[in-house]
């Protein structure tokens, strides 16, 4: 069953996060990963929980698949990039 990283982003220094997307993409690619939404327009329409700033939704073919991609050593680093220049909530979940 399909898994989706889910990522909520609030970019603190777009410049070097530029970095950070052109290096997570093909690692995320070679565990699987298909980028469904990557930051693009989003009307909230109830936000009593949760105030979303910039999603990213990435399909990974199983939650394994998802988990090692975020585990992998070489995102580490890229990772550490992510950290650096954003403030970011991640969770995994299971597709339907």
């Amino acid at each position: 069953m399909v898994a989706y990283v889910v990522v909520d982003t609030k970019i603190t220094n777009a410049e070097v996060y530029e970095t950070y997307k052109a290096q997570a993409k093909p690692i995320a690619e070679k565990y699987g990963g298909v980028y469904r939404t990557r930051g693009g327009e989003m009307d909230v329409l109830e936000n009593d929980l949760w105030a979303p700033t910039r999603i990213v939704i990435v399909e990974f073919p199983s939650m394994q698949a998802a988990r090692d991609f975020v585990h992998s050593e070489e995102y580490q680093p890229v990772k550490a990039i992510r950290h650096a220049n954003a403030e970011c909530t991640l969770a995994i979940v299971d597709g339907v």
